[in-house]
């Protein structure tokens, strides 16, 4: 005999099942990528490529929408308090991930709080240039010319505690040199005063640098990754004279905490899959990303280790938003 008490327990299983249900199913609908930046630069190209392997994967349109501003923390910060549904996600860069929160810590999230990781993805180098005319060819000729000529020198950065403030930083403390900061709006405006020699240096990401450097339009010296990269074997890295020293551009997927361990499965699964595509690995290899996939699991320490090591740099040097 069917009772009250029967139909009740069954409703209520019924009711427990659906999320799961849900999540064996996802996704069932369009995903909303997130870009903390501007269309353009490295981290929008590299989004772009990677939604359109994902959509691949999942079987469902995976659109990007950039929301930039503030380093990075503006699209960071509505995704932090997006639904954890999996249905929201984030592109994110180093300079955001591990580095902005020792700036801003008014930001209105927290990075290891409030973000469950999707894994690590991709990472490209940064090129330390100089303007042809400073007639420097190497780090230790341009360590030389620092110090025989003290505060002669500038450098151009696209914005105070920028990826690529905080690289030529770490740079200057290593080497035991100064050389002025020129702040301006942008990495567009920064690249063009190089260029003109406005600046004698810049630190400059792979997808700017290479073309200029091949046009002759700037001299990249060094690069800033542990390894020479294979389009530029002739460029040492900059730790071969610093030994120690390492700075790229990396980006990593991240949803809202409290998303299911399923979906974020999901998504990780969907992510590894597209990076692994020929195709993507080709179009990856022109453009000057390196994949670096990484799981869930090891994101948190990463994350962690990464956050104190920029965050020591940007004590040490007095690195502020002023």
């Amino acid at each position: 005999m069917i009772t009250r008490r029967h139909l009740a327990l069954g409703a209520a299983a019924a009711l427990a099942a659906r999320p799961a249900a849900a999540q064996d199913s996802f996704p069932t609908r369009p995903i909303t990528l997130v870009v903390a930046w501007a269309p353009g630069g490295s981290s929008d190209l590299v989004g772009r490529m990677v939604a359109e392997g994902m959509a691949k994967q999942l079987g469902q349109p995976v659109v990007v929408e950039n929301r930039p501003g503030a380093a990075g923390t503006i699209g960071q910060a509505s995704v932090a308090r997006a639904r954890p549904d999996g249905y929201t996600i984030l592109m994110s860069g180093r300079g955001t991930f591990a580095m902005a929160g020792h700036l801003m810590p008014n930001r209105g999230y927290d990075d290891a709080r409030d973000f469950a990781a999707i894994g690590l993805l991709c990472e490209t180098p940064i090129y330390l240039c100089v303007n042809p005319r400073l007639g420097v060819r190497d780090v230790a000729g341009l360590v030389a010319l620092a110090k025989a000529r003290p505060g002669a020198l500038n450098y151009a950065s696209s914005g105070a505690g920028s990826s690529a403030h905080i690289a030529t930083e770490l740079f200057l403390s290593m080497a035991g040199i100064e050389v002025q900061n020129v702040t301006y709006r942008g990495g567009a405006p920064a690249v063009q005063a190089l260029i003109t020699g406005d600046v004698q240096m810049a630190f400059v990401d792979a997808v700017t640098a290479l073309p200029l450097m091949r046009a002759g339009q700037v001299v990249g010296i060094a690069v800033g990754s542990t390894e020479r990269f294979p389009q530029t074997p002739e460029v040492p890295t900059i730790a071969e004279t610093l030994p120690g020293y390492e700075i790229s551009s990396q980006f990593a997927l991240l949803a809202p905490a409290n998303t299911p361990a399923p979906v974020i499965r999901r998504l990780w699964g969907a992510m590894d899959a597209a990076m692994k595509d020929p195709a993507m690995l080709e179009r990856l290899r022109a453009a000057a990303y390196i994949p670096r996939v990484g799981t869930p699991e090891a994101f948190p320490a990463y994350l962690a280790a990464e956050t104190q090591r920029w965050g020591e740099v940007i004590r040490a040097r007095r690195i502020t938003l002023e």
